[in-house]
């Protein structure tokens, strides 16, 4: 199985063709992470309300330990100093699921960017690829068979009609030559049927 043409026009046309669909690929993904990066900003106001809420919850329950050694009026004053520290911890959590959702919604949208960019680019590269391997290999598997060169020749007088314009005709045209068996006219045939996809005799 051949990847690439045996014919250097052919071959690099292909070579081209790849590393345009592979660069397309790999700037999707890098557009696709760069837009991640963008949509992660809007999770530092998260981070900054998660990092304000912890501190101040600590600094409360540190207040409302300190005044609980308060004698007789201890326990009163630290029961909204502990409240306090309670709801700094809910702000706190809420950074946190923010930071969450946002995470989310950037890998949603990291996901999207790059999937469909990349299935386009298969889909419009893939397909005539392979077509092309497994045309070239039944070609070649053809070629190589016993009577192929009959067969490619036949398949060249019913291709197109500008593909034989290229070689000088024989005397009473290529049909009557490939029906008379002229191994010449066989051989010019075959081989252009070969050229036509790529590969050599």
């Amino acid at each position: 199985m051949r990847f690439y043409a045996q014919t250097p026009a052919r071959r690099t046309r292909q070579v081209l063709v790849d590393v345009i669909a592979v660069a397309l690929i790999a700037a999707a993904v890098w557009a696709a992470l760069a837009v991640r990066e963008v949509v992660m900003l809007l999770a530092e106001p998260g981070r900054t309300v998660e990092s304000s809420g912890d501190s101040l919850a600590e600094e409360l329950g540190n207040a409302g330990d300190a005044a609980s050694d308060v004698p007789l009026i201890g326990d009163v004053l630290q029961r909204p100093l502990r409240s306090a520290a309670d709801a700094s911890s809910g702000f706190a959590d809420a950074g946190a699921s923010l930071q969450d959702t946002v995470g989310q919604v950037a890998d949603v949208v990291t996901a999207v960017l790059i999937a469909g960019p990349v299935l386009v680019v298969l889909l419009l590269w893939l397909p005539p690829r392979l077509l092309w391997i497994r045309r070239s290999s039944a070609l070649r598997r053809l070629a190589e068979a016993p009577g192929g060169a009959d067969l490619l020749a036949l398949r060249a007088l019913t291709g197109p009609p500008g593909a034989l314009a290229g070689l000088p005709a024989p005397p009473a045209g290529w049909a009557d030559a490939w029906r008379r068996g002229d191994q010449q006219a066989i051989g010019d045939l075959s081989r252009l049927a070969l050229e036509h996809v790529g590969l050599r005799p």
